[in-house]
């Protein structure tokens, strides 16, 4: 399942940017690939895509800062 979820992420990020060199590991955020506006985008496309709802308290760059922490981030919400 997680590595459905992270293609399905890469998929989405490469709409925006080309993610061949991105490690899964890589901060997405100090590498430019997320910035706030497109976090929001992102947490939009993770609630339609996985049919979770991401709470407030879960919306910080530690939950979304890598496509590792994505993809955890959304099994342990899918759990709940």
């Amino acid at each position: 399942m997680m590595d459905d979820i992270k293609q399905k992420v890469r998929s989405f990020l490469s709409k925006n940017k080309s993610t061949e060199q991105i490690k899964d590991d890589d901060d997405l955020f100090e590498k430019g690939f997320v910035d706030s506006l497109f976090s929001l985008q992102l947490i939009m496309y993770l609630e339609k895509e996985f049919r979770l709802r991401i709470k407030n308290k879960d919306i910080n760059e530690d939950n979304f800062r890598s496509i590792d922490k994505i993809a955890e981030t959304v099994t342990r919400l899918k759990k709940k």
